[in-house]
């Protein structure tokens, strides 16, 4: 695997004392989509700050491109243009009172110039679906509507990883599809993403690697079709198995499907029965 990130070991010890992470290890292939799962308190937040370098690891080291972070001022600024953080809650990630403003933000502490940090910005709202929403007031917008200029204000930073906290949390359907269809365009691109998430099913349709999480470690990690069938170690995580695997091996179990590669979804599911022949109900003799 081309790996573009890892996390070797880590530890973290809050000030209070308590431990956020114990010997937790990750490695991101480059270009790949990257979920993250673990019951509340396993630790999710904590690790993609680390891997933004929002917070030190007090054990352990992680590497960017083979190469220890740097924790200077030069350092996290680099290494913030290259791996950008988007917050589950997006009050904490915008403060200017105009869209523009808040996503031209970060390309602007990169010192770039005036015209290409115009076009970044009309590039990333575009890519969110916000291009009309340029000049209007931030505190007018859904919270929707915020998540998307947060994810903008990362985009307009042209980062080679994207993490997202929660992304799909607060979205209605129409708009969590808009945001899985976003990201997909972003990976298309090379970009590496890795979200976390409580949604299994999204989880194990969407992501190409899937890494399970429990009491501050990261337990299992691989191909999401290998993963979301390891029925012990999501239960260690403290997930169900996916509904496709498990409505699948029913059917299959039932002769109603032919055994095999499970689908990656329920509907892609209910495609494989749409195909078979049609056989009436039979009644019962009475």
């Amino acid at each position: 695997m081309n790996r573009i990130i890892e996390m070797q070991a880590v530890g973290h010890a809050f000030a209070d004392g308590s431990s956020g992470l114990r010997d937790c290890s990750l490695a991101l292939g480059r270009g790949r989509r990257h979920a993250l799962l673990g019951a509340n308190g396993a630790g999710k937040t904590t690790l993609l700050q680390h891997l933004n370098g929002l917070l030190r690891p007090t054990a352990g080291r992680l590497l960017l491109d083979g190469q220890p972070y740097d924790y200077g001022r030069g350092g996290l600024t680099q290494l913030r243009r290259r791996v950008g953080l988007v917050f589950q809650n997006p009050e904490r990630q915008l403060f200017s009172a105009q869209v523009e403003e808040d996503v031209s933000f970060g390309p602007l502490n990169l010192g770039l110039d005036a015209p290409t940090v115009r076009a970044r910005v009309k590039a990333a709202l575009d890519a969110v679906g916000l291009g009309g929403h340029a000049r209007h007031a931030v505190h007018h917008l859904s919270f929707g509507q915020k998540k998307r200029v947060c994810i903008a204000g990362v985009l307009a930073m042209a980062p080679d990883v994207l993490l997202l906290d929660e992304p799909m949390a607060g979205l209605d359907a129409p708009m969590q599809d808009d945001l899985a269809a976003l990201l997909d365009r972003l990976a298309a691109r090379g970009t590496t993403i890795l979200l976390s998430t409580h949604d299994i099913d999204f989880a194990y349709g969407w992501a190409d690697d899937l890494h399970l999480m429990a009491g501050g470690r990261v337990i299992a990690s691989g191909p999401a079709q290998a993963v979301g069938a390891d029925v012990d170690a999501l239960d260690a995580a403290g997930q169900r198995p996916p509904l496709a695997l498990a409505l699948h091996a029913h059917l299959v179990t039932r002769g109603v499907l032919p055994a095999g590669q499970a689908p990656r979804s329920v509907d892609a599911v209910l495609d494989a029965l749409r195909i078979l022949p049609f056989q009436p109900l039979t009644k019962t003799p009475t």
